[in-house]
């Protein structure tokens, strides 16, 4: 018999630890190649981790709620075969024992010196996250202000590090400061439906239902998008006939030879792509008074899930992409989010994102920013409509599938001229569509 020692995997660029949900495998049972072996909840996705050997589980290196870190061992597979054991990696040179001894006693004395912090409703906080505010006195009302980018709305150790950041440049007396703490009393009532103070009548008939975890999640961050800026909305009316056309005519041979439909979502994305080209400073974030350029366009693309929830995934590097690249990178995406699929990596990084409200039969819509972005762009549903068109015999009246795009953006880093110019843009590169293209 060998011991083996499994691993914990890279989950994405920027994650370095995950935490245990739960194990799937208790000690003694036999594990399969590629089974699962324990579920893990990382500060953007949550996943399960495959066991990279077959053997039988004898031994557990972390229990339910512990962190452990990328590229750790985190449970002892006995496997068939090889008479000599592994020696586990947690038996290091001494040199190393002593510093595990040290860590630990850091770590014990930081528990004693902070009073813990534990989670009192339904939001989940990761240790990190448990212990980043132990230590810096958030008590647990302040850390459930705090809004989250990680998925369902969780708390991640980056929306720490940018809540201390602000924390501590609020606490300057200056006359701006003074304003904005004005501003943020204001607008206090809109970061919680439980703040309404505005009665409800009584008409007889009423049902009361409690927000689900999810929904409370989504208001908060929603209402702080709101409060954090200044949302504008331009929209203009598209000419999709040539594109309904030409999809038509290769969506079958596509599908015979890449075994996945071409829809219009990638055709907006590759026209929003070159559009960022044309005005980059719509592909930007905000941090403070700092503005972030970014040099790759990173589109996220809006998804609602079979339980209702929504999800954000990111097609990466969209202006190195052909059409082929972005459909083959979208139905991927839509794919796995359906699944539960998706990885950490999959939906973090994006710098402008968009949404298919079409999809719900609605002509237009004026969706909310994804912060920290600033601008997301919704694309209706296609109808045919009566237009006028210009000929070289004059104008005709002809049966037209037209569209809405609509633009929300930050109005207090784009103007409205750069978000109207923009939308405009990415109207024109659809109408001017190679309909002699192949893909």
């Amino acid at each position: 018999m060998a011991r083996v020692e499994l691993i914990m995997p890279k989950m994405g660029e920027s994650v370095s630890e995950a935490t245990i949900i739960s194990w799937t495998k208790e000690i003694g049972e036999m594990v399969e190649m590629d089974e699962t072996i324990v579920e893990i909840a990382t500060d953007k996705v949550d996943s399960e981790v495959p066991s990279t050997h077959e053997g039988k589980l004898v031994e557990k290196l972390f229990e339910t709620d512990d962190v452990v870190q990328v590229g750790e061992p985190f449970a002892v597979l006995e496997t068939e075969g090889g008479d000599e054991d592994m020696e586990p990696t947690k038996k290091e040179t001494p040199v190393s024992d002593q510093a595990k001894v040290i860590e630990q006693e850091v770590t014990e004395t930081i528990e004693r010196t902070t009073s813990p912090i534990t989670n009192s409703g339904e939001r989940f906080y990761s240790p990190l996250v448990r212990s980043m505010a132990s230590e810096e006195g958030i008590n647990m009302s302040e850390l459930e202000s705090i809004p989250g980018t990680g998925k369902d709305g969780r708390v991640t150790k980056t929306d720490m590090i940018n809540f201390l950041k602000n924390r501590g440049e609020e606490s300057n007396d200056t006359p701006v400061k003074v304003e904005e703490t004005k501003q943020s009393d204001n607008l206090k009532s809109t970061k919680s439906p439980n703040q309404s103070s505005t009665p409800i009548p009584n008409t007889g008939e009423v049902e009361i239902v409690e927000m689900d975890r999810m929904r409370k999640l989504i208001s908060a961050h929603m209402t702080m998008s709101k409060a954090t800026s200044a949302h504008i909305t331009s929209m203009v009316e598209v000419d999709m006939t040539n594109i309904v056309n030409w999809r038509n005519t290769v969506k079958t041979d596509f599908k015979k030879r890449e075994g996945q439909n071409i829809t219009f979502t990638p055709i907006i994305i590759e026209a929003m792509a070159k559009a960022v080209k044309d005005f980059p400073m719509i592909n930007v974030s905000v941090s403070g008074t700092n503005i972030h350029i970014h040099k790759n366009v990173n589109i996220g693309m809006a998804a609602a899930l079979p339980d209702g929830n929504l999800i954000v995934p990111v097609i990466k590097e969209c202006q190195n992409k052909n059409l082929v690249g972005i459909t083959k990178s979208v139905n991927d995406l839509a794919t796995r989010a359906r699944a539960s699929q998706l990885n950490p990596d999959d939906i973090q990084g994006g710098t402008i994102t968009m949404t298919n409200v079409g999809s719900f039969g609605n002509v237009m819509g004026t969706p909310i920013i994804n912060q920290p972005q600033v601008a997301i762009m919704a694309f209706g549903v296609f109808k045919k409509k009566p237009a006028v068109l210009e000929t070289e015999y004059g104008d005709v009246i002809a049966i037209r599938h037209m569209m809405f795009l609509s633009l929300s953006y930050d109005h207090r880093v784009v103007d409205g001229a750069l978000g109207g110019q923009f939308v405009r843009k990415v109207a024109d590169y659809l109408e001017e569509f190679d309909t002699n293209q192949t893909v």
